[in-house]
This record gives structure tokens, sequence and C-alpha cells, in this order.
């Protein structure tokens, strides 16, 4: 493994994603960016006039998304410019200046919400009447009228809006942190050559099949976290006390009710997908039995949970077979989707490898109007190979919901994103263990499933109980620190794991190194994901009839109807505890085809 990362101008222009499509250079952005700063003072002299009649009700709710949307594309380019090298200076000015003007769209914007509200029903009915292009608005409005008692006066949401930039700061201080600042120091790899350890490296190390090298990953990184345990002890209670004072304003009776109303997701779904993981527990401890056994250690560590306990496989994949790869396996969503695929592939949407500062982990992201773009730290790891399936499924949802969808309407909820993406690694995984090549081969694939089921379904879980439990705790008045907050998450990873696991002392700091956690109730859509996805792709591996037409439309539906309706089209109801419970027997059945084959 090379030790020193390449800066961003040693990459080669084929394996960076075509950002001028964007925005052909800064002078260009700049340009749009004094233009969103004017949109915003304009749409402020609107203020006051969407009663006056239909006419002018539809003139504020247009203006509004035409702002929003050049405002998407000038936030888009500047973090996206930011997360190529978060170390740059240049970029790092861009991405706060885009902030501030987004927080300043947010303030003139604050007024259309209540003042809408203020409008009588039976008016607003009226001018729908009068006015035709007022029905393209039909569902806004109605969204708006759900939340009404949610939604404050003008004076207050402007007051929120301007505080929205400064209950940013512990997300941009973790972020600038954790992504450009903190250094881990050097381990010794599996050649006993000392090379740095990165967000990049992290995983890899924890997959390798020299104990030493897992321990030593793990220790180093965890050791440089607690370091700042007090720091980021004060960053995360700060982020919760933000979500909760947020919930209170608007009359919420938590931030995690506040976080699924969105959405309109009752919290209902939340309390069942825990409830349901964790009648499942048993199952996660048999597996970490099989996976003690099959690692022929006397005791599991932490750090003996990501590497695969079957037998060496060659799955050292370039990223152009991994291309391959991926195709092949998704071949079955039909030559429309696969067009797609190959134009993301071929046409600079996917910015492929890590260089120095560069943001970790992958996501898909992107403005309407322009290709998605798809950002990846690609380590040639199989699982590397699900997470260009992933994102790829991400970014093809939004190239369908953009495709079919005004800007009105065009983006979707996390909660079915998730759906998109885990669909493509459960099509992918089948893929390869129907091509495998002998048994050893299929145990390894089941091995890496089970283990994503580990991680999505089971993981994101725990986190998900985490945050409920941190923000139920600041909702009553407790203080959060560092060494609470681990001894929380220490005994979730003992309840979660078992008591066949050793829970290190160094996992109690998982959650100071977890970016999602600053975005409350996030995760859980990664796991409630997974358990759609499960169920879809079953049906299209099925060959039920019309359900890959009925999966399209489902990507093509942005937020044209609430997340659950949409989940419908394709037969699939989360308002149920079935999808959850169906997914975790599968992992069940995969736990016991894994014994038979090792």
């Amino acid at each position: 493994m090379a030790d020193n990362l390449k800066k961003r101008a040693e990459i080669e222009k084929e394996y960076k994603w075509k950002i001028e499509d964007l925005y052909a250079s800064d002078e260009l952005w700049e340009k749009d960016a004094v233009r969103a700063v004017q949109m915003t003072e304009e749409f402020r002299k609107l203020q006051g006039t969407m009663g006056e009649s239909a006419h002018q009700l539809l003139r504020v709710l247009q203006a509004q998304d035409e702002m929003e949307e050049l405002l998407e594309k000038v936030y888009v380019y500047a973090n996206q410019k930011y997360h190529e090298d978060t170390g740059n200076g240049i970029y790092q000015r861009l991405s706060a200046r885009a902030q501030s003007i987004m927080a300043a769209s947010g303030d003139a914007a604050s007024y259309v919400e209540p003042e809408l509200l203020a409008v009588p029903e039976e008016t607003l009915g009226a001018f729908m009447e009068e006015e035709p292009g007022l029905r393209h608005y039909e569902r806004y409005i109605r969204e708006r009228l759900r939340t009404k008692e949610h939604v404050l006066s003008e004076e207050m949401e402007s007051m929120l809006a301007k505080v929205y930039e400064i209950a940013q700061g512990p997300y941009n201080t973790f972020s600038m942190f954790n992504n450009a600042d903190l250094k881990f120091g050097e381990i010794r790899d599996e050649d006993g050559e000392l090379v740095s350890l990165t967000h990049g490296r992290y995983i890899r190390f924890l997959e390798s099949k020299n104990r030493e090298v897992r321990k030593d990953a793990f220790m180093t990184l965890y050791h440089k976290y607690g370091e700042f345990i007090n720091t980021l002890g004060s960053l995360m209670y700060t982020n919760v006390q933000q979500a909760v004072f947020y919930a209170k304003a608007r009359h919420y009776e938590s931030s995690l009710a506040a976080a699924l109303d969105g959405g309109n997701i009752p919290v209902s779904v939340y309390d069942r997908l825990i409830e349901a993981v964790h009648d499942h527990l048993p199952a996660m401890y048999r597996y970490m039995e099989l996976r003690r056994k099959a690692l022929n250690l006397d005791d599991l560590h932490m750090y003996d949970v990501h590497v695969t306990i079957t037998k060496d496989v060659d799955m050292k994949i370039p990223f152009e077979e991994a291309k391959k790869i991926v195709r092949d396996g998704l071949s079955v969503l039909g030559e429309d989707y696969l067009e797609k695929l190959e134009e993301g592939f071929e046409n600079g949407w996917i910015d492929i490898y890590e260089n120095e500062g560069k943001r970790s982990g992958a996501y898909s992201w992107g403005a309407y109007g322009t290709h998605p773009y798809v950002l990846l730290n690609y380590n040639e790891s199989l699982n590397h190979v699900f997470t260009l399936a992933h994102e790829m499924g991400h970014a093809i949802h939004s190239y369908y919901s953009d495709r079919e969808q005004p800007y009105t309407y065009a983006g979707y909820r996390i909660f079915v994103a998730e759906v998109a993406s885990t669909c493509n690694e459960a099509l992918l995984i089948h893929y390869l263990m129907e091509h495998a090549k002998d048994d050893q081969e299929k145990s390894y694939l089941v091995n890496y499933f089970l283990d994503q089921f580990k991680s999505t379904l089971y993981r994101q879980t725990m986190f998900a109980e985490f945050e409920k439990i941190i923000h139920g705790m600041v909702e009553q008045g407790e203080v959060l620190n560092g060494e609470k907050l681990s001894d929380i998450y220490l005994d979730l990873n003992r309840r979660y794991f078992g008591e066949g696991v050793i829970s290190d002392p160094e996992i109690a700091l998982e959650w100071s190194r977890i970016p999602h956690f600053y975005t409350p109730f996030y995760v859980y859509q990664y796991a409630t994901g997974f358990s759609a996805a499960i169920a879809i792709s079953k049906k299209i591996l099925s060959g039920e009839p019309g359900i890959v037409e009925k999966y399209k439309k489902f990507l093509s539906g942005g937020s044209s109807m609430d997340p659950m309706d949409l989940l419908k089209i394709c037969g699939v109801d989360m308002t149920s505890p079935n999808p959850v419970n169906e997914a975790l027997g599968v992992f069940e059945e995969y736990i016991g085809e894994l014994e038979r084959l090792i």
C-alpha cells in the first residue's frame, strides 16, 4: 500500500468527476452567487402579498422555486469543490459563503409558510380554481396545511432562519476537525511497513487477515479520538441541544417527532424497527459465535468483526472490473436503467479515488438541471464495489426523479433514498452468489452479505437507539459530555453484540466519529431502507409481473407522494413490522447457509 496520498492536482482527469458540468469556472459560480443574493433580496420584497390574489400567490411560489433552484446549484458546487480537498482555503471560503447565502435565503423565505397559512383555506381553494398554475402547487399547499400547527409567526420563522447558520456550527466544526485537521499517525501494515492511518484506509485495515494490523488500526484510531473526548462530547451535546430547541420551538413532542414529520413518517415506524431488531438479537449472537469459531479465536474483539471469516478469495477488484460487475448485477432492471448506469460510468459523474484532504466516505449529490455526482474513495475491495452500486442507486434515483418531476417535487426523502441504493446491493449480491465459481467463493459472498446485515440493519438500528436515548436525555434537562455519551454507547454495544464479543473500551468512542449523528435521526433510514430493499429485490428476482416498471415509477416519484405511499407502489408497507422481520429472517437463513459452507 502506497503510504503517501496523492494531492488533488496529481489525480488523473479521467478519475475525477466533471464538476465543470455544474460551473465551468469559479468566475461563473461567482456570477450566480451574486445573482442568488440579488434574487434573495428581490424575494424579500414579495412579503405580505401572498393573500392579495391568486396571481400573486402563484408569483411568490414560482419565485421561491426559481431562487431555491439556483441556490442549490451554487451550494452544491461550492461544497463539492470543498470536498475534493477540505484543506483548500479557497473552497473552504466558497463553502462557507454558500452556506451563508443559503441561510440568508432561508431567512428571506421564512415568511412564506406563515403567510400562506394565514390565508383562509376556502380562499386558497378559490385561488386554485381561479388560477390554473396554482394546481401545480396543490400538494405543496396541502403539506403546509398538514403541518400548520408547527409553523410559527413570520417574526419567529425569520428568527429561526437567522439562527440556522449558527445551529450548523457543531457539524461544521466536527467536519473540519474530522476531515482536515485530525491525523491518526502511522501503523505497520501486513508487510511490516510504516504507513499513515487515514479514514479511507481504516476499514481496509480492519478487514486484514493479520490480527495485529486490525488491532493496531483500531487502537490507534480510537486513542486519537479519545484525546479529544471533551471537545467532541461538547460538540455532540450542542448539536442535540439545537435539535431539541428547534423541536420545542415548533411545538413537537420530541426532536424525533420533528425529524420524522417532514416525510409524514409515524414515530411508531422508528420504535418498531428497534423492537424488531431487539427480538432478533439472538441471531446476531449466533453470527458472532460462528465468526469466533471460524477465526479460531478464544475471544472475539470489536476489531475482529469486519474481517472475512472464510478462506481467502482474491477479491482485489480494479475499478474497470467493478463497473462491469455492477452493470451485470443490475441487468435485471432493464435496458433503460443500464443506459443511465453506463452514462454515469462514462460521463464524469464519479470522483473515484482518495486524495489528500478529500472528504471521507462516499455519497451521491447534485443539483437539479445537471446530472448527479458520486464521490468515492475507491480502494479495490469488494465492499467498495458494493459502495459503487449503492451510490449509483442514489444517482439514478435522482436522475429518474429529476427527469419526471418538476423542481418543486423532484427532491425525495431520505427514507426512500436508501431503498434505491440498497436494492442495488441486494441485486448485486444475488448475482455474485449465482455466479460464484465454487463453495469457497460463495461462502465469502455469504459472509459479506451477513456483514451488510450486521452493519446496516443491526448497527444502524443501534445508532438509532443511541440517538433516541441521548435526545431524550437532553429533552429531560440532562447534560451530556464525552464520558456519559461513551458509557451509553458502550452499554448499547454490549447489548447488540452480546456477551460472546468483548466490547473493548475503545469502542465506547465510536459515537465520536459518526458524521451522521450531526443530522439527527437520519441513520434509522438505512435500516428501514435495507428492509424495504430486501422486499423489493426479492420481488424483482422472483420475476413478479410488472415489478420492474413499478420500481421505476417509485424511482420517478420524487416527493410527489409521501414516502410510505411511494413504497406501496411496489407492494411494501413500512407501517407493518413485516418488512423488517422478513429481512431479519433472511439474515438467519444466510447464517445457516454459511454454517453449512464452512
